[in-house]
């Protein structure tokens, strides 16, 4: 088995050195690029053989829970030569090297900052694509981080006042001036902006521990929790109302949000009656064992024949962004 460094273990500073070998002091560029834009720097010739397709295989897989593929990064694949100056600025990146020894890198602030780089190196194309496969989660998962960390920041900039919330449930969770109050009654909450041809959507509210952790079909009592939900709260045309699509199962993960257990929940909602609307879902089922409660943050988003990718990252950072009072 290969030696290397493990992602999100081993982090590496870069410095800049003189001909001496000595430490100097960098003034780095703000990084740049839209979220989810992923460089991959490597030899065209890499791009469209084997190691090129355990990236696509693992960094652009679909997105868990979305109505239509989508992938996890859109990818922009250039040369080692083209890879300088404002290409070196953007938020995250790949570098494949090969024919060095089999090693793996993640490293920050390298050329711009916030910045995160992933070196992946070996001697061979078959190498290089296992490690790749083998390390893909955890790639995924610091690319992941530094863009929710982005896109929370851009989030900040202009926030929506949240003190209903934190009064009602003891919440607050940071979202942008965009998005209205539509509903906030009986300690349940429902936030909404328009969007073209569509809108997204967030409610949040509170259940008693037994409403999800009754017995241990977990997923079965969410699903049953949110059609409860859609039937008293969110009313959709023709008397109908939202619910979790029966056709496919929900992803079930568990996570933390705000130092707390959470049950995370990724699928496709539609509506009953035979009304064609649906769209994607995550839902943060927050332990608060202190108050014997679950506090449930959820989003949605309604925008049909549109791509939703970027719509769900932007809910998933206002929930992620939630702080228990």
């Amino acid at each position: 088995m290969y030696r290397f460094l493990l992602l999100l273990v081993a982090v590496f500073t870069f410095i800049s050195c003189d001909d001496n070998g000595k430490e100097n002091d960098r003034i780095l560029s703000t990084s740049s690029g839209n979220i989810n834009n992923l460089s991959v720097i490597m030899e065209n010739d890499l791009w469209q053989g084997e190691v090129g397709e355990a990236i696509r295989d693992h960094l652009a897989a679909p997105v868990d829970g979305l109505p239509q593929d989508e992938p996890l990064f859109s990818m922009n694949q250039m040369p080692p030569e083209a890879f300088s100056g404002f290409t070196r600025k953007n938020r995250i990146f790949l570098k494949i090297e090969k024919g060095k020894p089999a090693d793996i890198k993640v490293g920050n602030d390298l050329f711009a900052q916030p910045q995160t780089g992933v070196i992946v190196s070996g001697e061979t194309d078959e190498e290089i694509a296992s490690l790749i496969a083998e390390n893909a989660e955890n790639m995924i998962s610091a690319f992941k981080k530094t863009e929710l960390k982005e896109k929370q920041r851009r989030i900040s900039k202009s926030l929506k006042d949240d003190s209903r919330l934190e009064e009602e449930l003891g919440v607050s969770i940071k979202f942008p001036d965009a998005y209205r109050y539509a509903k906030d009654e009986d300690s349940f909450f429902w936030i909404r902006k328009d969007i073209p041809n569509g809108s997204m959507e967030i409610i949040v509210y509170e259940v008693p521990v037994n409403t999800i952790q009754k017995d241990s079909n977990i997923i079965g009592n969410i699903i049953e929790m949110r059609d409860s939900i859609g039937e008293q709260h969110i009313p959709g045309p023709l008397d109908s109302h939202m619910i979790t699509e029966a056709a496919y199962a929900p992803y079930l993960f568990t996570t933390e949000v705000d130092g707390k257990f959470a049950y995370e929940t990724k699928g496709t909602w539609e509506t009953n009656k035979n009304v064609f609307m649906a769209g994607p879902f995550v839902n943060y089922a927050v332990l608060d064992e202190k108050n014997n409660r679950f506090v449930v943050l959820e989003g949605f988003a309604f925008a049909p024949s549109a791509s939703k990718r970027d719509n769900m990252f932007e809910l998933e950072a206002i929930l992620k962004s939630a702080k228990f009072k």
